[in-house]
C-alpha cells in the first residue's frame, strides 16, 4: 500500500464521517454510551468535546501513517493514535499528584481554623477558597453543594466517590466522618491532625523513593532509545540492513514488533517504578 493510497483512504473516511455526523448526532446523543477516556480527559484539562478528541486521534493517525509510509514502514503509523492518549494520561497523573499535595495543605489550613475557634464548615470553606480551583476541586465542590442546601457529609461522600487519588479520598473520608458523627471541635482537630500527619509522612516517603528511582527512570529512557538508535545507525552504515527494513518482512513484521516491544517495555517499567512511589 502506497502513501497516496493510504492518504486517499483516510481522506475518504474523514469526509464520510463529516457528512454522517450531522445526520446521526441526535440519535447518538440519546444513547447512554460513556467514553472510556471521559474521566481521564476531564482530569487532564481537556475542555473540548469528545468528538474533537477523536478527530485529534484521527489526525494523529493520518500524520503517523504519512510519516511511516514515507520511511517505508507503514505499520509503524498505527502507533500514532496512542500518542494523544499517552500524553493525556501523563497530564492527568500529574494533576492528580498536584491535587493530592494540595489536599495536605487544605487539611492543614482546616486544622488551623479549627484550632483558632472556627467551626468545621467555616474552616473548610476558608481552606477550600484559598487554594486553586483545579487543585481543591473535590472539596470546593462539596462546599458549593452544601451552600446550595445539601448535607455536608453527603456532599463530601459524593465528592469522595468521584475522586481517584487515595490521598484525596482519605481527606474526604476524615471530613465526612467528622460531620456525620457531629464531633466536637477538639476531636475533629485530633482526627484531622492524625490524617494530615499520615499524608505528610506518605508524601515524604513517596518523594524520597521518587528521588532514589530517578536514575532508574533515566535508564529506562536510555535503554528504550538505544535499540532504535542502533537500528538507525545500522540502516545508515550497512546497506544490507536498510534493504532488509524495506522488505515486507522488515516493514510488516520486524519494525512493528520492535515498536510494540518498545512500548510494552516503557509502559511496564514506568508502572513498576510508579507503583513503588
Amino acid at each position: 500500500m502506497s502513501v497516496v493510497l493510504a492518504g486517499a483512504i483516510a481522506t475518504a473516511l474523514a469526509v464520510t464521517c463529516l457528512i454522517l455526523v450531522p445526520l446521526g448526532a441526535q440519535r447518538i446523543s440519546g444513547l447512554s454510551i460513556t467514553h472510556p477516556e471521559r474521566s481521564m480527559l476531564r482530569e487532564a484539562g481537556w475542555t473540548r468535546s469528545l468528538l474533537a478528541w477523536e478527530c485529534l486521534r484521527a489526525l494523529a493517525a493520518i500524520c503517523g501513517l504519512a510519516v511511516a509510509g514515507s520511511l517505508g514502514a507503514l505499520p509503524l503509523g498505527l502507533v500514532a493514535p496512542v500518542v494523544p492518549s499517552f500524553v493525556a494520561r501523563t497530564l492527568a497523573a500529574r494533576r492528580r499528584d498536584e491535587r493530592a499535595r494540595e489536599t495536605v495543605s487544605l487539611l492543614q489550613m482546616t486544622l488551623a481554623g479549627l484550632r483558632s475557634g472556627a467551626s468545621l464548615t467555616e474552616a473548610l470553606r476558608l481552606a477550600a477558597g484559598s487554594g486553586r480551583e483545579a487543585a481543591v476541586g473535590p472539596f470546593a465542590e462539596a462546599v458549593r453543594a452544601f451552600d446550595l442546601g445539601a448535607p455536608l457529609d453527603l456532599a463530601l461522600r459524593e465528592a469522595r466517590a468521584r475522586a481517584r487519588d487515595q490521598r484525596v479520598k482519605l481527606g474526604l473520608d476524615a471530613l465526612s466522618l467528622c460531620v456525620a458523627e457531629q464531633l466536637s471541635g477538639s476531636r475533629c482537630a485530633t482526627l484531622i491532625a492524625s490524617v494530615t500527619d499520615r499524608l505528610v509522612f506518605e508524601q515524604h516517603v513517596a518523594d524520597d523513593v521518587r528521588a532514589r528511582t530517578s536514575g532508574i527512570r533515566v535508564q529506562v529512557v536510555l535503554l528504550a532509545a538505544l535499540v532504535p538508535g542502533l537500528a538507525i545507525y545500522l540502516a545508515v552504515t550497512v546497506p544490507g540492513m536498510a534493504e532488509t527494513f524495506k522488505t515486507p518482512l522488515g516493514s510488516f513484521v520486524l519494525l512493528p514488533l520492535a515498536a510494540l516491544l518498545e512500548v510494552v517495555g516503557i509502559v511496564a517499567s514506568r508502572r513498576l517504578v510508579s507503583g513503588i512511589t
